[in-house]
């Protein structure tokens, strides 16, 4: 436990962690209460796509980076329409900024999206104890100090384990991306999709229709889609019955499929392959992945907390495992001999991050324009 932040002027603030350790710092960001499911990340850049990336719906975020906010916020740096995390712990959360065309602050654009956040916390003591102790719920709070209190409305909160969100953040209503004389045309299972995946698909030609989550086989077949997508997205896959069966249903179709993330783990329970919940998860810009195909070692960006059951695969007699963790030989991808369907667990689109895994949308639209052919 670290001791309050007393700096005069300065608004104190209180992380509570579902284990019972108790942090202090200063509040940023809106003044109030927030509670979810404590993680962090370890990349060094790129905070605002993690803010607004909709896979981190229901989380808390530590950013294992000294300094964030330092290049304040501009308009165009989102992966959806606002911030999705419930909170934000930082060692140093900036207000001044160096980019001369940013928008905002840090200060100015959280509490325009009312996200409350504390700073000056020992973050890396922080992430070391969770590296430990596993993923687990927290509150953050600069309206009230009272510790019972807090923890009273701690012990209110769901687990992450058996929480159906993709609902929650998909769109409302289908729209579409790129020419619609285009050739390629891709129907997308919106479970919680980064707008630069979308991009990564209309920038090399493709036709898309956003579908909302819910949505029935019946109706992306009628787009006549020569290709399905199914995104990432938040929450627990296990819990998402009505996915499975329309992934299934997707699969069935024959026609070239491609998951990511969440996507990658509903594939895979289509599949009768089960998903766990990891310790702590993946999230971060720098994660080592083989290639099992080519033999190659790709960095990459990953943000997920479930992941798929390694034997289960390995016992599967109709699915291919393509892509290993080197950190910790997790399952990062898988293809299916019987039908042409594909998918990875980490992100190719890598906003943030290194763009070694971008060939998987080539390989996505060369599967769909050979089968035109």
């Amino acid at each position: 436990m670290t001791q309050p932040h007393t700096q005069t002027g300065n608004q104190t603030a209180i992380l509570i962690l579902e284990d019972g350790n108790v942090f202090y710092g200063k509040a940023f960001g809106k003044i109030g209460t927030t509670t979810g499911e404590i993680c962090f990340n370890t990349g060094m850049t790129g905070y605002q796509e993690v803010f607004t990336d909709p896979s981190y719906t229901g989380q808390v975020i530590i950013m294992n980076n000294v300094h964030t906010g330092n290049y304040g916020t501009f308009v165009k740096d989102v992966e959806s329409s606002s911030v999705k995390i419930k909170g934000l712990i930082g060692r140093n959360l900036e207000d001044r900024y160096s980019r001369y065309f940013a928008d905002h602050s840090l200060q100015q654009y959280l509490e325009s999206q009312n996200i409350v956040a504390i700073e000056h916390v020992d973050t890396r003591a922080l992430v070391s104890h969770v590296r430990t102790k596993g993923a687990m719920n927290c509150i953050i709070s600069s309206e009230i100090l009272d510790e019972a209190k807090l923890k009273e409305e701690l012990a209110k909160v769901p687990s992450m384990e058996g929480l159906e969100l993709a609902s929650t953040v998909s769109t409302k209503e289908a729209f579409t991306m790129g020419d619609e004389k285009a050739e390629v045309r891709i129907a997308v299972m919106d479970y919680g999709t980064k707008l630069n995946i979308l991009q990564c698909m209309v920038d090399r030609g493709a036709y898309l229709k956003v579908f909302p989550a819910k949505t029935k086989l019946e109706e992306l077949k009628a787009f006549n889609p020569n290709g399905y997508f199914i995104s990432n997205g938040p929450g627990d896959p296990a819990s998402m019955d009505y996915a499975i069966e329309t992934v299934k249903g997707i699969i069935n179709e024959k026609k070239p499929t491609f998951g990511i993330c969440l996507g990658h783990q509903l594939l895979a329970l289509a599949n009768d392959i089960p998903t766990f919940k990891m310790h702590h998860g993946h999230r971060g810009l720098n994660h080592p992945v083989k290639n099992m195909i080519t033999g190659l070692c790709e960095i990459t960006t990953q943000n997920h907390g479930f992941g798929v059951d390694p034997e289960a695969v390995r016992k599967a007699e109709n699915v291919e495992i393509t892509h290993i963790n080197l950190n910790d030989g997790s399952i990062e991808g898988i293809r299916l001999k019987d039908r042409p369907a594909f998918s990875v667990q980490h992100h190719p689109e890598s906003t943030p991050g290194p763009h070694d895994s971008r060939y998987l949308f080539d390989d996505f639209i060369q599967m769909i324009q050979k089968s035109l052919n």
